[in-house]
């Protein structure tokens, strides 16, 4: 109840702020539970993407140090949220997000890539698929990188693509790296589906704050 709440308050926000938000290729999102993966390009695109998969409910992985807060946790946790602590992840940032697929038939987002500036795709959303039995979803955003570019009203494109299937059994170092040169790939069609100049350009000052935090490969 709380998720679907929350939601639509970020929806009503969204058209109050942007208005100019559109939402492609949802005929493509299957019936049942998935792992979504895209990358990762601002702060607000996983609110974009839960609110452009709808009805479906997601969860999604954040910081571990967001639930300190005890108010915050309250609100994250009854929005499906799981802390992931980033500089020791654990087995838990697996096992949790296959459990809420098949015990609460949510679907997850995942960001592949790690970090908003970083194109190395993980295996984690690879295993999470595989060990849930659902398939992978790519999706992109296009849009604004700085929220203050968000009320002017530039254009924020949600595009979906095919689903990429997840073998069963052990996957292979092989197996693994080619679906995540698939998953890239499949990025790569969406931006140039959406534009076919579009080039990302991150916010500059939060590049170098990860760049000088040791956070980009």
């Amino acid at each position: 109840m709380f998720y679907r709440f929350i939601r639509a308050v970020a929806k009503f926000l969204i058209l109050i702020i942007n208005g100019n938000t559109h939402y492609e290729n949802k005929a493509a999102l299957p019936d049942g539970p998935y792992v979504l993966v895209g990358p990762h390009r601002t702060w607000w695109d996983p609110i974009f993407f839960a609110v452009a998969g709808s009805p479906r409910r997601y969860g999604f992985m954040a910081k571990e140090e967001l639930f300190h807060n005890p108010i915050l946790r309250w609100i994250l946790v009854h929005a499906n949220a799981f802390g992931v602590n980033r500089a020791n992840p654990g087995p838990s940032v697996i096992k949790t997000p296959v459990k809420m697929i098949k015990n609460q038939d949510l679907s997850i987002i995942v960001f592949p890539s790690g970090t908003r500036y970083s194109n190395q795709l993980k295996g984690g959303a690879i295993l999470i698929a595989k060990l849930a039995r659902v398939p992978l979803v790519p999706a992109v955003y296009q849009g604004p990188v700085k929220f203050s570019q968000l009320f002017l009203r530039k254009r924020v494109t949600v595009r979906f693509g095919d689903p990429i299937a997840v073998p069963g059994g052990r996957l292979t170092e092989d197996q693994t790296k080619a679906l995540g040169d698939q998953m890239q790939a499949a990025f790569d069609a969406l931006d140039h589906d959406i534009d076919p100049n579009f080039t990302y350009v991150p916010d500059q000052k939060k590049y170098e704050q990860e760049k000088q935090a040791g956070k980009l490969k």
